[in-house]
């Protein structure tokens, strides 16, 4: 018979409460770290995608993003348990943009047919759409997509986040990090974005790569901090005198302020791309991809400097893309050759 104290309370039951409390906070701690991996199909030799599907599944991926929907690729996630950002490409804008019947259609299609088997986590509408970088013919649709997106979902009577994905180009100040702001050239269109996100309680995709900043200032940035090796701090921010020992929190907290300056102080960061590539640029290994990769996943369990706990983060690639235009790196994203074997040893567990 359990002895109860003068309270009332079972000292056994409630040791035992804050027990199972604490083996379930750890669990959604680790669960909210769980890194995922960009699934690109711009390549002519990759595997079915119900053999990716089983791959994300062996290695225990258990998150996903896709940039545009594929009817096959969704069938094959159907039971999987896979947590999917599934992206509205950046062609099909305007369509959506300007009709509410064809976002409709869209979500029809493409979400409501699979919602009973797929976890849609967020839809992504628009990849990397700026004024600034070649792709402005865009701009204009973006958030009228989005607002037309999330409509249709709710009307749906679905409860599936709707954001869209951005370059840090976006950022006219990224250093130091708490002096970040976007430039005044893209306010007019991510001042917009930022209060759709924030009213409705979702986060920003962002695409991290300290691998460009690494390659483009090699002079002033060492290999160590891009890498996630660096032993001490690197950088200390002057305003907020909190040190930087890696540049992939300086980038993020960069955005951080950023969005804080637009008015944004309430919208989280998902990392919707980041990675280092296994050849074709500036200390392209295969070493140095998983020195970034495996670092990246414990790194990201624990937050930024501005920012603590666990930090959503996608991996880029899952597969090499031998038909991805630009040249150089651009090919060697993959933590797996086309053939499903892996190019260097990585853990998700």
């Amino acid at each position: 018979m359990a002895t109860f104290s003068s309270t009332g309370k079972c000292p056994i039951v409630g040791a035992t409460m804050l027990l199972l409390f604490g083996l379930l906070m750890a669990w959604l701690d680790t669960t909210g770290a769980q890194t995922g991996v960009c699934y690109g199909m711009d390549g002519n030799n990759l595997p079915s995608q119900q053999e990716v599907v089983d791959l994300y599944k062996s290695q225990n991926i258990q998150r996903m993003r896709l940039y545009a929907p594929n009817q096959a690729a969704l069938q094959a996630l159907g039971g999987s348990n896979i947590e999917l950002i599934l992206g509205v490409p950046n062609d099909a804008l305007q369509g959506i943009a300007g009709s509410t019947s064809t976002a409709s259609d869209w979500v029809q299609t493409n979400v409501v047919a699979y919602s009973s088997t797929v976890k849609f986590r967020y839809i992504a509408v628009g990849n990397e759409v700026s004024p600034l970088n070649g792709n402005s013919q865009y701009v204009n649709y973006v958030l009228t997509a989005m607002q037309n997106i999330h409509s249709a979902i709710s009307a749906a009577g679905l409860q599936i986040t709707v954001t869209t994905a951005v370059e840090t180009g976006l950022l006219g100040t990224s250093y130091p990090p708490s002096q970040g702001a976007f430039s005044s050239d893209v306010s007019s269109y991510i001042d917009p974005i930022i209060s759709f996100l924030s009213g409705n309680g979702a986060p920003l995709l962002a695409n991290v790569y300290p691998y460009f900043s690494y390659k483009d200032n090699t002079g002033s940035i060492s290999l160590s901090y891009a890498l996630f090796t660096s032993t001490s701090v690197v950088v200390t921010d002057q305003y907020s005198n909190l040190g930087y020992k890696n540049l992939f929190d300086a980038m993020v907290d960069a955005l951080y302020s950023a969005l804080d300056k637009a008015g944004g102080s309430s919208v989280g960061i998902v990392v919707s791309e980041t990675g280092w590539p296994t050849a074709g640029g500036t200390s392209t290994t295969a070493e140095n991809a998983q020195t970034y990769n495996n670092n990246l996943i414990q790194h990201v369990k624990n937050g930024t400097p501005m920012k603590s706990g666990a930090l959503e983060t996608y991996i880029f690639a899952m597969f090499d893309e031998n038909q991805k235009t630009g040249g150089g790196e651009e090919n060697y994203w993959g933590i797996f050759s086309a053939d499903k074997q892996a190019k260097y040893q990585i853990s998700f567990s």
